[in-house]
């Protein structure tokens, strides 16, 4: 596979969360609050869009995801997010990946500064009530992989 074949198959993976930590007894000078269900890594306010993964989990401001959901030939790591708007989003960080040289399995890992843009937010099939951008853009800031230009667009899972 080359590096340009990965390139439409864009999505998001999320960091693992941390388990949560056991809430401590309530006493009587503590009142005890029932606890309500969330999604760990989703801490959005109404309205603001996400990125789904390749789990089809949404996500907001991921420090970490995968371009590349079938073999993990590309990601983004050590993603710092600037803004995160309903109609864009902007990070700095590093697209990572195979050269596939000879062939994927023996191929090395290269890192590449990027500034990623996110937008055309649109509702999520899979779930109505959430907004989620559909375009992912890539700007290679010091160098870039072979094959690759130095702007990128590509489609994230709806």
């Amino acid at each position: 596979m080359s590096l340009v074949a990965i390139a439409g198959t864009a999505s998001s993976a999320p960091a693992p969360s941390p388990p949560s930590a056991p809430s401590a007894p309530s006493t009587p000078s503590t009142p005890s609050t029932p606890s309500t269900p969330s999604t760990p890594s989703v801490q959005r306010q109404a309205g603001q869009p996400v990125m789904v993964d390749c789990f089809w989990h949404p996500q907001v401001r991921p420090t970490d995801f995968i371009l590349a959901c079938g073999d993990g030939n590309s990601r983004l790591t050590s993603l710092r997010w600037s803004q995160w708007h309903p109609d864009s989003a902007v990070a700095e960080g590093f697209n990572v990946v195979n050269d596939c040289k000879p062939y994927c399995a023996a191929g090395k890992f290269h890192s590449y500064r990027v500034i990623v843009r996110l937008n055309a937010p649109q509702p999520w099939k899979k779930r109505p009530d959430l907004s989620h951008y559909t375009q992912l853009s890539l700007v290679y800031t010091n160098g870039k992989p072979d094959g690759f230009g130095q702007w990128v667009d590509l489609p994230l899972w709806n």
